[in-house]
């Protein structure tokens, strides 16, 4: 690369025919040092003599309206740039590759094929059911895809002095929250983001639940509870070396109905509480650790996977929806296909069952850009 007399580095230049580059339009890539100042110089040289910067976003962009990917697939490259875990990375290639697209396609083609049955004066094909239990699979999925993307929303709860901030620590590697003998310690929220295991977890920790005349503890036990009512997943943690009372029975009360976990922690003093009276008063898997000695957290970790992923996911062959966009149109889509049921039986004339088709048709349609 030259400018003028002045040789400024030796280069790697590939060109790249359209339409088989990533925009398919012809492209131009320098491959140089990785120096700072050189690349800077040979950046400045280029746009001297006659390129501009691109727009962010604009190579993806210009690949959509060149039609080489389609607007999930466009939206799934910001998903790739900002996965923050495993399982995110791998739905959002999943979705760069066309996982979406292809389900969303196959969907509007059955929906043509039921629309052309009608306008040829035939019956309605019975496959409207199998296609409105496939859309409601795919809204149901937005929860996973939410929690897969954005992380699992995790609340830390227990009475005063159960060790919960201990597990905080334990779990961020470092010590972030204050941790002392003093019941009440921690009077807020305090929320970090992890990972583990390829899992995301948004933790938590949280004021002890108890009855307390202190003002400024009854706010934190309150902003605790509100948490609780938000969380995807409550971790109960239970002081093994003090009997079970009343502010126990008000957060068994919490998590009742919740996916939530129970850790008896303290198992390096003398228990007595077991995990079988755990288990029986809350249904909920009880596991016993030790957050002073940092033992148990492996099946904890464990059993956290198991209850949101099932162990794993193969997104080869699952599509999850991580988009509220498209959450949103999906359910468009299913409301009118529900329309057409509910116009077959009713009788409704079949102008009705295709008005609501082909609105369900294009609902899809915005899925893709089409």
């Amino acid at each position: 690369i030259q400018d003028g007399e002045e040789v400024l580095d030796e280069v790697l230049v590939m060109l790249m025919r359209g339409p088989h580059s990533y925009t398919a339009e012809d492209t131009v890539e320098i491959d140089c040092h990785g120096g700072v100042l050189v690349m800077k110089k040979i950046l400045e040289t280029v746009i001297k003599y006659g390129a501009r910067p691109a727009e962010p976003g604009e190579f993806t962009k210009r690949a959509f309206l060149n039609g080489r990917i389609d607007l999930s697939q466009a939206e799934a490259v910001i998903d790739v740039i900002n996965a923050q875990n495993d399982y995110a990375v791998k739905s959002s290639v999943s979705q760069l590759k066309g996982s979406v697209s292809k389900k969303v396609k196959a969907l509007r083609e059955r929906i043509l094929y039921q629309i052309a049955f009608i306008e040829s004066a035939l019956e309605l094909s019975g496959k409207l059911d199998d296609m409105i239990g496939e859309m409601e699979k795919l809204v149901r999925s937005a929860d996973s895809g939410r929690v897969v993307s954005e992380g699992i929303r995790t609340v830390i709860l227990g009475k005063p002095n159960a060790g919960k901030s201990s597990l905080m620590n334990v779990l961020l590697g470092e010590e972030r929250a204050i941790v002392t003998d003093i019941a009440g310690t921690t009077r807020d929220t305090l929320e970090e983001h992890i990972r583990m295991h390829g899992i995301s977890l948004n933790i938590i920790d949280t004021a002890g639940i108890r009855e307390t005349e202190d003002l400024v503890e009854q706010i934190g036990v309150n902003r605790a509870k509100v948490a609780a009512d938000e969380a995807d997943l409550i971790i109960y943690v239970v002081d093994g070396s003090r009997e079970l009372d009343e502010n126990d029975a008000q957060i068994m009360e919490l998590i009742r109905d919740r996916k939530a976990v129970v850790l008896l922690n303290k198992t390096d003093l003398e228990t007595v509480i077991s995990e079988e009276l755990l288990q029986a008063k809350t249904g909920k898997t009880v596991i016993s650790i030790s957050a002073k000695e940092e033992t148990g957290i492996d099946k904890l970790e464990k059993t956290i996977q198991n209850l949101f992923y099932e162990g794993s996911i193969d997104f080869n062959d699952e599509v999850l929806i991580t988009n509220v966009r498209h959450k949103t149109a999906l359910q468009n889509a299913l409301k009118s296909l529900y329309m057409v049921k509910q116009s077959i039986d009713n009788q409704m004339p079949e102008d009705f069952l295709t008005i609501d088709l082909m609105d369900a048709y294009e609902q899809l349609g915005t899925i893709i850009g089409e």
